[in-house]
């Protein structure tokens, strides 16, 4: 007899030997047994999880003369006849080469007539997807009502692509892809029957490479064993594959620890002369990052796709990385897949992403900064808060009033020194600036300015917590006094007035708010004032220049 490749060899006979479609074999067989049969069946999902092999068993079983639970007995004619593909009253039609409307009239036709020697005429059409739209219209109808001996299933790997009126008319049964390890399960039977030696990382290569599908698994099974012999090794299949050894990947990442740029490019050197290719590389480093990640985020590896041996070292690597780390490497070697498909010089783009990997930030750096940054920032109003409170104006104990207040009948109020810190002009007219002559509605008393000086970092602090925007602008202002009951606010230039113009009411409601003051305010801006000394000594600039090596620009 000629040599029948693996795949062929070892098809499944039965229900229960079909591997992972428990959710499609015991409900055909439960229904062959209650004699529950349809006269339609759709059979969708990928290509090599077993739909035709589940079809043409299904086919044996329900013309089986000696059929147990459902089972075909695989010993009697007309088992022997479907199997060896004799029987003529199983038809498997090709869908992709029977696709036009003349083959469909011709099964049509050949419908009409009865079984030859079996109980049911089954048609199976493979692909059935590729019919056109014509074919479908005219399979409609017998598809529908066929003769009672009739029963079609219809395999496709594209459902979306049949039309509905077909659908309706069947029930669908979606295969699922093969977990790894049922492919594991798989191999490793058909390699002790084979009597075929292979250690336990090639059966993960082999597994993986098929992707899903048995048939792929199978076929790469062959492939191995051609070129291995009768002993199977990891690295030989690596070999005989073309795959990206693993050890490259784990070089990678080492590389990524340590920040090392030349041996980034280094390594993007061996994998052009190795003959790798860069996408099967990136693809390799992808799948190689996601399950560091998995590892980092579950704690454990049972969610990885790879040996013992392997899955010990991806828990042990990824403990040496943050999870955020890796997500953003994920993220960058992703992207890079969809662009090196589309660039002239791939090299070149496989060398640029390894080198964003290794001289990537990493996030617990970041996070140090951060806090370091919000330290500083709450030193730094609080050395704000005090500076003020030592240089804020304070009442003078004498408060008996003056003689010409008492003439006027009006209180009087303690003098008050203006801030060392805020130069304060006070001319006796208004400020030329200003578009509107008359009196605001709410005029500021000298009493209420005083307050407002006094306590102009409270109300800073509470605008902080409620509006950080623009708090950052008012930082930048200073009360100077009162000119016709303006309240006036200090700004070094006109850039600072634009900014905090558009929040002028809000500015007044707040001090309302915190100080119990109502007011109208308005700005000027104080010339001659230097920040140059305070600049010096702000902790915040310290630090930039300390850490950063940062320098004063040049006004």
């Amino acid at each position: 007899m000629s040599y029948l490749v693996t795949a062929r060899k070892w098809r499944p006979m039965h229900f229960d030997a079909v591997t992972a479609q428990e959710h499609v074999t015991v409900t055909m067989k439960n229904a062959i047994i209650r004699n529950r049969i349809a006269h339609a069946y759709l059979f969708s999902g990928p290509s090599g999880v077993g739909k035709t092999t589940t079809a043409r068993i299904f086919a044996k079983a329900i013309n089986c003369l000696n059929v147990r639970d459902g089972e075909p007995c695989n010993e009697c004619d007309v088992c022997r006849e479907v199997t060896e593909g004799r029987s003529l009253d199983v038809i498997e039609i090709d869908g992709a080469s029977n696709r036009g409307i003349d083959e469909i009239r011709d099964l049509r036709e050949s419908v009409r007539y009865s079984p030859s020697r079996l109980r049911y005429k089954v048609y199976i059409i493979d692909e059935v997807h590729m019919l056109t739209k014509e074919a479908f219209n005219a399979l409609l109808k017998t598809l529908e009502e066929p003769p009672e001996y009739a029963i079609f299933v219809l395999a496709t790997t594209e459902p979306h692509k049949v039309i509905p009126t077909i659908l309706t008319r069947c029930q669908r049964f979606d295969f699922k892809r093969i977990e790894i390890e049922k492919i594991i399960e798989r191999l490793r039977y058909i390699a002790k029957e084979e009597k075929i030696s292979v250690d336990e990382e090639s059966f993960v290569t082999i597994a993986k490479k098929g992707d899903g599908s048995m048939r792929d698994a199978l076929s790469i099974f062959d492939q191995v064993a051609a070129f291995c012999g009768n002993e199977i090794r990891h690295d030989v299949v690596v070999t005989a594959l073309s795959l990206v050894d693993s050890e490259l990947f784990f070089r990678t990442t080492d590389l990524i620890e340590k920040n090392d740029s030349k041996g980034a490019i280094e390594l993007a050197a061996e994998v052009i002369t190795r003959g790798y290719d860069s996408v099967d590389f990136l693809e390799g480093l992808s799948e190689h990052v996601r399950n560091l990640l998995v590892a980092s985020t579950t704690g454990k590896a049972d969610l990885i796709e790879a040996s013992e041996d392997y899955r010990k070292r991806y828990l042990e690597t990824s403990s040496r990385f943050d999870s955020l780390d890796l997500l953003r490497m994920l993220k960058t070697v992703s992207e890079s897949i969809q662009q090196i498909k589309y660039v002239a010089q791939p090299r070149i783009k496989l060398e640029m992403t390894l080198l964003q990997l290794v001289n990537m930030e990493r996030s617990v750096r970041l996070r140090e900064l951060l806090q370091r940054m919000e330290e500083l920032k709450k030193n730094l109003t609080v050395n704000k808060g005090s500076f003020a409170e030592a240089q804020a104006p304070r009442p003078t104990t004498n408060t008996a009033p003056s003689a010409q207040a008492v003439k006027e009948n009006r209180p009087s109020y303690p003098e008050r020194k203006a801030p060392t810190h805020v130069p304060v002009s006070r001319p006796a007219s208004r400020p030329p600036a200003r578009g509107n002559e008359e009196k605001p509605a709410f005029a500021v008393s000298e009493a209420s300015f005083q307050e407002i000086s006094v306590r102009w970092e409270e109300f800073l602090l509470a605008v902080r917590k409620e509006r950080i925007g623009v708090w950052s602008q008012l930082i930048n202002l200073k009360p100077l006094g009162v000119q016709n009951g303006w309240l006036m606010l200090g700004a070094p230039n006109e850039v600072v007035i634009g900014m905090t113009k558009p929040y002028k009411i809000y500015i007044q409601d707040a001090i309302e708010k915190t100080l119990g003051t109502r007011v109208a305010i308005d700005f000027k801006i104080v010339e001659g004032e230097t920040r140059a000394e305070e600049d010096d000594n702000d902790p915040l600039v310290k630090y930039l220049k300390d850490e950063f090596g940062a320098e004063p620009l040049d006004s």
